[in-house]
């Protein structure tokens, strides 16, 4: 990759996080305004966020787990 296409990413990554910032005001103030009447929306996206958290750290724990076992019964072969 040239340096004009790498200052050229930085920039839109740049320009890019306002629109971030404001799709997050845009959720809460719908979650907010569901809560008040009495709405289950907000209750929806709070279990989405944990749903899409969740996933990262299973998938880290099931890879750490084979390779200790991959490393428990190397080392077990081993000794014996």
């Amino acid at each position: 990759m040239n340096i004009a296409t790498k200052i050229g990413l930085l920039l839109l990554f740049v320009f890019m996080k306002g629109v971030a910032f404001s799709q997050c005001a845009m959720c809460k103030a719908v979650a907010e305004s569901d809560v008040e009447s009495g709405g289950t929306a907000a209750k929806g996206i709070n279990d989405g966020i944990i749903y899409l958290m969740l996933i990262p750290y299973v998938l880290i724990a099931t890879v750490g787990f084979f390779i200790y076992r991959h490393y428990k019964k190397n080392k077990l072969s081993e000794t014996h």
